[in-house]
């Protein structure tokens, strides 16, 4: 078997990823070593930055109805963030399950014509010039023009390229529990943490929560079972009420590494999400981060395989993404470390320092930008806001046709296959060129449009 693009791992990553290449014509395959779906998931929170990403592909409006919103993120000791302050449509933290999200992700591939094989466990690969060659535990090698790592902190595909995964284990013995509460928090999302404990509860929707907990006074293996009483005893000791917490369907631990990938790209492979790059929960960064990776890859896979990508562009992938990894570990690593203060002093001055600085508003706005995701940017290409075309449209639904846009009062014709036409709402005698991940590429006079379009799509 021979697919153009192979994904290896079906989260929200290789999903997202799956949808885009599929939508723009590219053969692609995904192969999930897990036989079916599953709900028992970690992540929660959909940032303002992934959603303007889902909205670009049709799905945020589906998603954020289903979804609870936070505008005001709650960190530790009555500190919040305001997310208010964002310059998206979405200003606030969607609260909703990761299988949601993977469910709207799966479905978009799949109509757009992705293949997927479901148990398939990818032992080793190996790559020449030409292709990469994939092993599976069962059934025969398959070749692949390009092949992407979306297979998580353990990624086979990593391993096989030989690459070192540097970095700890900054939280262990975390505890998961999915409970049904007698009296939920009124807060869509409560989370506090006490110095010596934290815990966050959160709603699946359907009448489920989903608790994490930590306890310093109890680091045990992650294969020591969890019972009730110790996720009553510690969400109690952190809010001051353990909720009415009345049963469970499914407990469980983990232990949450930072670690950082020094490259994504070996030849014709790639890695992305947590096969590159793996946080501290804080902040719930770790599956956006991931989507994000997959948005500036895609279209640039599609540039490759369809003949157009200007010399190098594959290698911007690793360029701009990784700072973005590093950076996303050290602001979650920072909130997890804050939250972890021992010391009665420690707190008391992390709590003060905290309230001052989210009290000037450039600092707030700044950190709501970085925990978000609207506030990252690649050298030279800031990201694109949402505007009004002079059809009535927005410019990330525009950006549905998985193009370049250019923003122009001008007549334009050529590289309609890679290139969206459109008129602002106003004339200005300037024009902008909008990558298809939403960050500009270009802007500057009317006139040089044709110049720079020539220069990044071709």
């Amino acid at each position: 078997m021979h697919t153009t693009v192979a994904i290896i791992g079906a989260g929200p990553t290789g999903l997202l990823l799956a949808g885009d290449l599929a939508s723009a014509g590219i053969p692609v395959t995904v192969f999930e070593r897990r036989s079916e779906t599953s709900n028992l998931t970690r992540a929660f929170g959909v940032h303002a930055r992934t959603l303007e990403l889902l909205d670009a592909r049709g799905l945020a409006d589906g998603l954020t109805a289903e979804g609870a919103r936070v505008r005001r993120l709650r960190l530790f000791d009555g500190i919040r963030l305001d997310l208010s302050l964002l310059p998206s449509r979405f200003p606030y933290l969607l609260i909703t399950p990761q299988y949601r999200v993977e469910n709207a992700l799966a479905e978009r591939a799949q109509k757009a014509g992705a293949e997927f094989r479901h148990g398939a466990r990818l032992t080793g690969l190996r790559q020449d010039a030409d292709r990469v060659t994939l092993d599976f535990a069962d059934g025969d090698p398959v070749t692949a023009d390009y092949v992407v790592g979306a297979d998580g902190v353990r990624s086979t595909v990593r391993q096989s390229l030989g690459l070192p995964f540097p970095g700890k284990a900054v939280l262990t013995s975390i505890m998961l529990a999915d409970v049904r509460l007698a009296s939920p928090p009124e807060d869509v999302l409560a989370v506090d943490a006490v110095g010596d404990a934290f815990a966050m509860v959160a709603p699946f929707g359907d009448g489920w929560y989903r608790i994490f907990a930590w306890n310093r006074d109890n680091q045990v293996d992650d294969r020591t079972p969890v019972t009730l009483d110790e996720i009553r005893a510690v969400t109690g000791r952190v809010h001051g009420t353990d909720f009415g917490i009345t049963e469970s369907r499914w407990m469980s631990r983990f232990h949450s590494d930072e670690r950082q990938a020094p490259r994504y790209r070996v030849g014709r492979v790639f890695l992305a999400g947590d096969a590159a790059h793996v946080h501290s929960p804080a902040g719930g960064q770790g599956m956006n981060t991931g989507m994000q990776d997959a948005a500036n890859l895609a279209w640039k896979l599609t540039a490759a395989v369809q003949g157009w990508a200007p010399a190098g562009l594959l290698d911007t992938y690793e360029a701009e993404r990784h700072p973005v990894g590093r950076m996303v570990l050290r602001s979650s690593g920072a909130l997890i470390r804050a939250a972890m203060i021992h010391s009665a002093v420690g707190r008391r001055a992390r709590n003060t320092l905290g309230r001052v600085l989210l009290g000037l508003p450039p600092v707030a706005r700044r950190a709501a930008g970085v925990v978000s995701g609207v506030g990252i940017t690649y050298p030279g290409m800031p990201r694109a806001t949402d505007v009004t075309l002079r059809d009535g449209s927005r410019l990330y639904q525009a950006l549905r046709a998985g193009r370049h846009v250019l923003i122009t009062d001008q007549t334009f014709e050529g590289y309609a296959d890679r290139l969206l036409v459109t008129a602002p709402e106003a004339g200005t005698g300037d024009a902008t060129l909008v990558r298809p991940d939403g960050y500009v590429a270009w802007r500057g006079p009317a006139g040089e449009a044709p110049a720079a379009v020539h220069r990044f799509l071709s």
